[in-house]
């Protein structure tokens, strides 16, 4: 495993435009994404399959077309990393939603194994909707309801990015986490 100052560094040289640093850098975190990826992908229920590689993929795309990459460490990165495979999967889900409504469908670049049913594109549709109210009223708890679910940082790492503390966090996380269920509730009895 690579030392979080060597990622460091590379993402400095790859932010100043280092195409080099950018080529080693992706086999030091690619199995990180991965991982965290993965994790994601082991909470949903059975025979629900989207390929974690196309999903990678796709988020470390999104990451190198950005025009300003100004990462300020390894844990930053995987912050960042975190917001856009959240974005991918909501976009996948959204044209999974519409196809079901008859809506047209917004193109996703995802694999074409890459599938997610159509029940769980409106839950994650939902999740998404609910987690954006969220952002309206509570910026940072979103930010940490984003990081943990969707990017499978831990307590500390969350902590870093967001400059808090590790407790504040945690309070963070439960009352999130708590709003989230009553606005989908809430949501979900306000459409039957």
């Amino acid at each position: 495993m690579p030392s979080p100052d060597e990622v460091t560094q590379l993402l400095t040289r790859w932010s100043n435009g280092d195409r080099d640093a950018r080529d080693k850098l992706i086999p030091l975190v690619y199995d990180e994404l991965r991982r965290r990826a993965k994790s994601y992908m082991n909470g949903q229920p059975p025979g629900h399959t989207l390929q974690t590689t196309a999903l990678i993929h796709e988020a470390f795309l999104k990451l190198a077309s950005q025009p300003d990459k100004r990462w300020q460490d390894r844990t930053h990165f995987l912050a960042v990393a975190a917001t856009a495979m959240r974005q991918i999967l909501v976009d996948y889900a959204r044209s999974r939603h519409c196809a079901k409504r008859g809506d047209v469908a917004r193109a996703v670049s995802l694999d074409e194994g890459a599938v997610v049913s159509v029940e769980r594109a409106a839950e994650f549709v939902a999740l998404d909707d609910a987690l954006s109210a969220l952002a309206q009223m509570d910026l940072r708890k979103s930010r940490v309801v984003e990081l943990r679910y969707f990017g499978g940082l831990n307590v500390e790492e969350i902590a870093s990015v967001l400059n808090i503390s590790a407790a504040t966090v945690m309070r963070d996380w439960h009352m999130a986490k708590i709003w989230l269920l009553r606005e989908l509730e809430r949501r979900q009895s306000h459409d039957a």
